[in-house]
């Protein structure tokens, strides 16, 4: 096949033209529409590209979020809209755009990233790690919001931190917790 660029791309420096390819795209892999209001409920991300032949055949971008692990906020990278052109799936475009983005949350300094999927089988590959517990993320207007999914979903990747530690340290501070015993535990 062609050769594929990858290209780093703050929303604010997005032209028109790639926001609608964009939306073309999410709404192919996602088959459901995906129209300007779902972009701007993210709020400013930074996107990877993965492109041929000029265009966007698989998408990435991460947004800033603090999450919360047991009493503890981490600054957090959360990867949001990973999609792939389904005609061009298998091709390893998706894998060159979270590879990328990995690489980008760890240069921010970011504590953890952290993503939301149905598809752990594809993140866990990347080095990415089932959550345990519930999960809760602090919105952009302040309120701290248990993700819809409880936790189930989530994935996470804390470049420098001991996930498996850090859950028996809160095990320990709180010993009678279950996984849905309220405790929010990386």
């Amino acid at each position: 096949g062609a050769v594929r660029q990858i290209r780093v791309v703050a929303s604010a420096d997005l032209a028109p033209d790639e926001w609608r390819e964009l939306a073309r795209l999410a709404a192919a892999a996602f088959r459901e529409p995906w129209g300007p209001r779902v972009w701007e409920a993210l709020g400013p991300a930074v996107h990877v590209l993965a492109e041929q032949r000029g265009r966007i055949v698989a998408h990435a971008c991460y947004v800033e979020r603090e999450l919360h692990v047991g009493d503890r906020a981490m600054s957090t990278g959360y990867v949001e809209a990973v999609a792939t052109d389904p005609r061009r799936g298998r091709q390893g475009h998706g894998t060159a755009a979270m590879v990328q983005i990995g690489e980008l949350i760890r240069e921010a300094g970011f504590e953890l990233g952290a993503l939301s999927t149905g598809a752990h089988h594809f993140y866990e590959r990347l080095g990415w790690e089932r959550w345990q517990g519930p999960a809760f993320v602090r919105m952009p207007d302040g309120e701290l919001r248990r993700t819809p999914d409880g936790g189930k979903n989530v994935a996470g990747r804390a470049p420098g931190i001991d996930l498996q530690r850090r859950r028996a340290e809160e095990h320990q501070k709180h010993p009678g917790a279950g996984d849905d015993g309220g405790v929010d535990r990386a």
